[in-house]
């Protein structure tokens, strides 16, 4: 019989694979293959053979390094997005651009090109961002950042991160802040209220512009200063007291060779003194500081009304601990009083929002802040589930709606602006290769920052989407399409 009429031959691959596998696996005896095949056991080994080098190539490690992994077609315009991905991207200086390609692409280039290939990006981004409406941004939260001497305005939307304000200005006096608030009112920035710190520019600027917009104070960075003093004095009251352990053990040396000073016994009075002195001030504070934080500007917390009158407990109790020894407490007792109302804007907003909870699923205001209240408790501790399970029994089937109710409500009503702080971080990534900013390059990173897609996130929603994205709810192409580039994709 000929090799072209054999019974072999004309087996087809998958009949071919299978006994391969079946001669690698000892299923069954190769000479009840063969002679269920019509085929030779030189054949079946034959297969086997074959399957074998299969395994080992899929398995083995590879070494050869020059193996191509896929063809790269390199244009004139991909080199260009070449350049904006690694300014952008990977924070290269225009130096770093020019060695990259000299020894990667062996492709010389210079720094007046990577500029010009910025620039023409940069007046495309300057357009997109114009055309951007603003009318949904509900909360704006305002700050400044500084590049050498000159400040950078910046906003940036609450909810979605998107950054609506990104300018370089010589001063950041009330007429710059109103200036630049005015032409983003042209785009229909419109929020309910903003969010800023203490300065005096800014909310100046805000009520000249935006009369009918109120400015809520930032919480953390009162905190932070409250914190600062305590935890200082706290420094300074271990201090005195390792200095005066200290005097006694050194009193005590001297006492057996009977070569005690007055001088040793001044100083240990003086310590005792400082201590005396000390210790009770840095305590209080410290108690203090925790009321403020856990009882005035929690967010799950007591009524608007109550946190006025622990607010106004804790300024007199700093008053009344005030001294030319520490000046930082009457700092801070001027700060809080000034900005009492400004701090607490937010305690305002969520009672309003319990309010309008309790009126819709027709439940008394106390239960529904039964339920705010029960967020300030971890979720691991036993007190949160001994009053998770009293407020179920009591709220019956309403108790879940609720939690799910107060907690958006939680969840949307901000007490910082700490996400302008966020965009102001990462601006430093940028800045700091740079002696000087022109509008060009913040125009360009603000499109940069609001186009492109968050690949991680501790916020779920946020995950392989843009601030753009987040704000409009509507998807967009990728930020290299917007700016008229195609994009490279593998075959």
């Amino acid at each position: 019989m000929s090799p072209s009429t054999s019974a072999a031959a004309s087996l087809p691959p998958s009949i071919r694979k299978d006994l391969a596998i079946q001669v690698l696996t000892k299923a069954e005896p190769v000479s009840h293959l063969a002679e269920q095949h019509q085929v030779s056991r030189k054949f079946l080994y034959q297969q086997r053979h074959k399957a074998d080098q299969a395994l080992d190539e899929a398995f083995a490690e590879s070494t050869d390094d020059k193996a191509v992994l896929f063809y790269l077609p390199i244009t004139q315009n991909w080199l260009f997005q070449l350049i904006l991905a690694l300014v952008l991207i990977c924070h290269c200086s225009y130096r770093g651009v020019v060695e990259l390609f000299r020894d990667l692409f062996d492709l010389p280039i210079s720094i007046g090109t990577v500029h010009n290939r910025l620039q023409a990006a940069a007046a495309k981004a300057s357009d997109i961002n114009q055309s951007q409406d603003l009318s949904g941004i509900k909360v704006g939260l305002h700050d400044e950042i500084y590049q050498g001497n000159h400040p950078v305005l910046a906003g940036v939307d609450a909810a979605s991160t998107y950054c609506y304000l990104l300018q370089g200005v010589e001063s950041r006096d009330e007429d710059t802040w109103g200036w630049y608030l005015l032409e983003t009112m042209k785009q229909g920035f419109n929020p309910d209220y903003t969010i800023a710190d203490g300065g005096m520019a800014l909310r100046a600027g805000q009520t000249a512009a935006m009369p009918g917009t109120p400015c809520h104070g930032d919480v953390f960075h009162i905190q932070q200063q409250f914190e600062i003093l305590a935890n200082s004095l706290a420094r300074q009251s271990k201090g005195a007291t390792s200095r005066r352990l200290k005097l006694e053990q050194q009193i005590a040396k001297a006492r057996l060779t009977h070569r005690v000073t007055r001088q040793m016994r001044s100083r240990l009075v003086h310590a005792k003194h400082q201590e005396k002195e000390l210790t009770p001030l840095a305590k209080d504070l410290k108690t203090l500081l925790q009321w403020m934080s856990h009882d005035v500007l929690e967010l799950a917390g007591p009524p608007l009304a109550v946190r006025q009158d622990l607010f106004d407990f804790i300024v007199a109790e700093l008053k009344q601990r005030e001294c030319k020894k520490h000046p930082n407490i009457r700092t801070l007792r001027k700060a809080l009083h000034n900005q009492r109302d400004e701090l607490l804007a937010f305690a305002g907003v969520l009672d309003q929002k319990l309010a309008d909870i309790a009126e819709h699923f027709e439940t008394p205001l106390q239960k529904v802040r039964d339920v705010c209240l029960l967020y300030r408790k971890r979720p691991t501790s036993n007190a949160y589930w001994e009053r998770w399970s009293q407020l179920h029994c009591e709220l019956s089937s309403q108790f879940h709606w609720l939690m799910e109710a107060v907690g958006e409500a939680l969840k949307q009503t901000p007490r910082s602006s700490s996400l302008v702080e966020n965009l102001n971080s990462r601006l430093r990534n940028y800045f700091f290769l740079r002696r000087t900013l022109g509008s060009p390059y913040l125009n360009l990173l603000q499109f940069f920052l609001n186009h492109r897609r968050f690949m991680r996130s501790e916020v779920i929603e946020r995950v392989d989407k843009s601030p753009k994205e987040l704000m409009t709810g509507q998807s967009h192409p990728h930020w290299l399409e917007l700016l008229g580039f195609t994009r490279f994709q593998r075959a």
